[in-house]
């Protein structure tokens, strides 16, 4: 064969080097959908962040005998499932998930206006940034994946003194408290907050992560667990509802 007659493609194929088509977000999640015919219109809208789809979606169910409330755990979260998975596998990112946790928020808004009773969270979940720190980026992407496992948040927001977090602590009484720090001077807020919470007799897992954090210095306190990804707190809430404590959950989620 002269060079004139070589065939590219052929030639990667031999080599094994011909690029692999990749699934779309749409083609991952497709495969996901429940096969309910109310249902899935509902987990589809809450995938594509589409709240008026959602609310149609809804109101069609209910319409159809469906229990409010229970179509939030039995559509709403099984929606937020499929973004969950695809976040973890990296199929879809942080503007998609915000989008879907808005829909599902409204969703259950929505279910909660057309039931004479209130859905039950599974626990509630303290959520802070670092004293000092204004970089919130991933203290919103756990507060959305939280909310969207169908947990209670308190967001104190950015910057929260090592007070207000103590005091918020002691008022909501969480099952959990989550800490993001991006800077290195400001992650040392987290133990002055470890301290102050065991001064005051309280020992509820601290889940720490960020730009700054790392899981050695986590490791230093006794309440602390190293949260490396933020789809890690709605995995870390779960394992507490399951009865697993301090030393189990760092066993869990530290790698050495």
């Amino acid at each position: 064969m002269t060079s004139l007659e070589i065939e590219p493609n052929t030639i990667l194929v031999r080599y094994n080097v011909e690029k692999e088509k990749s699934m779309s977000p749409a083609e991952a999640a497709e495969e996901l959908y429940p096969k309910d015919e109310l249902i899935r219109p509902i987990a589809e809208a809450i995938f594509e962040g589409e709240e008026d789809d959602v609310v149609d979606g809804l109101q069609k169910a209910i319409d159809a005998g469906k229990d409010p409330i229970a179509l939030i755990d039995d559509a709403l979260m099984v929606g937020m499932g499929v973004v969950s998975k695809l976040y973890d596998e990296g199929v879809i990112f942080l503007p998609n998930v915000m989008m879907s946790a808005d829909a599902m928020l409204e969703g259950i808004e929505f279910c909660k206006s057309k039931s004479s009773t209130a859905p039950v969270a599974k626990g509630k979940v303290v959520c802070h940034v670092a004293e000092g720190d204004v970089h919130d980026i991933g203290k919103s992407i756990v507060v959305a994946l939280l909310r969207a496992n169908g947990f209670d948040v308190v967001d104190l927001g950015r910057d929260v003194p090592v007070d207000e977090v103590v005091e918020a602590v002691k008022a909501e009484k969480p099952m959990m408290l989550t800490g993001t720090a991006l800077m290195t001077t400001t992650m040392f807020a987290f133990k002055a907050v470890n301290d102050r919470l065991l001064e005051a007799g309280i020992k509820i897992p601290f889940q720490c992560g960020g730009g700054a954090v790392n899981q050695d210095f986590v490791s230093q306190y006794e309440l602390g667990v190293y949260g490396e990804e933020a789809a890690d707190a709605p995995k870390m809430a779960q394992a507490i509802l399951e009865g697993k404590d301090l030393d189990a959950l760092k066993k869990q989620f530290h790698t050495h």
